[in-house]
């Protein structure tokens, strides 16, 4: 897939970053990853983060009434760190997912939010 090495080198750039990857959330597969993962294991941050994404879109809880305001990201705080998890939101069959821990004390919020906003939009583009 083009821009997938791209996409995670700029994702490690984000201040904090210990570990990226990118998740198809229908199978838990990782498609790719770089650094770190909890607990020094990708094929379970995957699947962990497939199990996660979902949950929050198959409940209505989460689900809006606004008609085509689709779920955009989660994150998951912990006391040691930061696991954002980015809907990469395309035209057809939208399954992946980027995802990014930080660590807590290094790690800002916003700038990862935003920087994985348009990575997110970068990878769709290159599809």
């Amino acid at each position: 897939m083009p821009g997938v090495d791209h996409c995670l080198q700029e994702a490690m750039t984000i201040p904090g970053a210990v570990g990226a990857s990118i998740v198809d959330y229908t199978t838990g597969f990782p498609v790719a990853t770089t650094g770190a993962a909890p607990n020094s294991d990708h094929e379970a941050t995957a699947a962990g983060t497939a199990e996660v994404v979902q949950a929050a879109t198959s409940r209505s809880l989460f689900v809006s009434a606004i008609p085509h305001d689709l779920l955009e990201d989660l994150i998951i705080t912990t006391a040691g760190g930061y696991h954002l998890l980015r809907l990469v939101q395309t035209e057809f069959d939208s399954r992946l997912v980027l995802y990014v821990w930080l660590d807590r004390v290094r790690g800002n919020l916003a700038v990862a939010r935003r920087k994985m906003q348009r990575l997110a939009d970068e990878l769709v583009a290159q599809r």
